[in-house]
């Protein structure tokens, strides 16, 4: 599909009231609109708390903001019933888990939009901070980790059916910060897991399957899943991506998009970034990534522009700052390109 460079954004803002902040995105973004996670709010809005209470035996401990489970000490029967069942409705999420996604689905979604955004952790990010008694990362659990990807499977179809009764076209993104930490003794994970876990979780889904890892990692790797859409932060490993362009040109020709996190989400850097600089920015790489081999109107009609990461950390008018550049990135893009919105 040509998205011919739309912005739309990753997951978080720092509202605490989910009216508000779907105000602020409704406002500005017009074609892909997305619901945002509120960690503001409390624990229970953590993008890994989020995801974590349907698990078997787990405990959300929203004072110390942790997620345990004993493994000496649970009980999967029901669990992996739901799951044989097929049944999906098992895995509602909680309203006052997801406050800015049940604001959304309240909301009449404006003329013009194209498609609309989700998110759902990814089973590394996840499986390396649910942690069991003695401390240790529940991905290395051979059991649980299967799991951690059963239940974010059912998670992702959950919300694909409810983000389906708004638009016909749905984007779910996998956040999968950790990413960055394989091949490092941080994240003992073989390149084989990564790419069957990663495709495990959407198996079944018929939205347009995203992945977002917002630090460095082995992009090959990444493109060699089922994803359709690739996140990244343009902004600071831009050059990281472009040293693959013939995984780049396989995975566009096969009709995939990249999401290029071009506007910072760090206030130091806001404060010296503008929509040209940005602009300049982005029409650097693009020049490289023709220069070898890549065509540039593919490039510009299966890109879309977001900030490299959430925007939790930010104040509230920082935030807005954040969205109202990036639409003037895009509008930039657009117009220097020649492209329509």
């Amino acid at each position: 599909m040509a998205w011919n460079c739309a912005p739309t954004c990753i997951g978080s803002l720092p509202f605490v009231d989910p009216a508000k902040a779907l105000d602020s995105i409704m406002e500005r973004l017009h074609e892909v609109p997305y619901w945002p996670q509120l960690p503001a709010r409390g624990f229970q809005e953590n993008m890994y708390a989020q995801y974590a209470t349907h698990l078997p035996g787990v405990v959300i401990d929203r004072e110390n903001k942790r997620v345990t489970v004993d493994l000496a000490n649970y009980d999967p029967e029901d669990f992996y019933n739901t799951i044989i069942d097929d049944d999906v409705d098992s895995f509602a999420y909680p309203e006052d888990c997801f406050s800015g996604l049940y604001e959304l689905m309240k909301r009449k979604l404006p003329k013009g939009v194209t498609a609309i955004k989700g998110q759902v952790t990814g089973p590394v990010s996840a499986g390396l901070q649910i942690v069991d008694q003695n401390g240790r990362p529940a991905i290395y659990d051979e059991a649980y980790g299967e799991i951690i990807r059963r239940n974010l499977n059912m998670c992702v179809r959950w919300q694909e059916r409810q983000l389906s009764k708004l638009a016909d076209r749905v984007i779910i993104f996998l956040d999968e910060p950790s990413l960055s930490l394989i091949g490092t003794p941080f994240a003992s994970v073989s390149e084989d897991n990564v790419i069957s876990w990663i495709d495990e979780v959407f198996e079944g889904v018929r939205a347009i399957k995203g992945l977002h890892c917002c630090g460095n990692t082995d992009w090959p790797m990444v493109l060699s899943t089922s994803v359709d859409l690739l996140s990244f932060d343009a902004y600071n490993y831009a050059f990281s991506v472009s040293l693959y362009p013939k995984q780049l040109k396989a995975f566009l020709s096969r009709g995939g998009t990249l999401s290029w996190g071009l506007v910072p989400n760090m206030d130091h850097r806001l404060e010296k970034e503008t929509a040209r600089s940005l602009l300049t920015k982005f029409d650097s790489t693009l020049d490289e990534l023709v220069d070898k081999g890549l065509n540039k109107d593919v490039l510009l009609e299966q890109s879309m522009i977001t900030p490299e990461c959430g925007l939790g950390g930010l104040s509230e008018a920082e935030s807005m700052h954040v969205l109202d550049l990036l639409v003037e990135v895009s509008d930039a893009i657009r117009s220097e390109h020649g492209l329509e919105d």
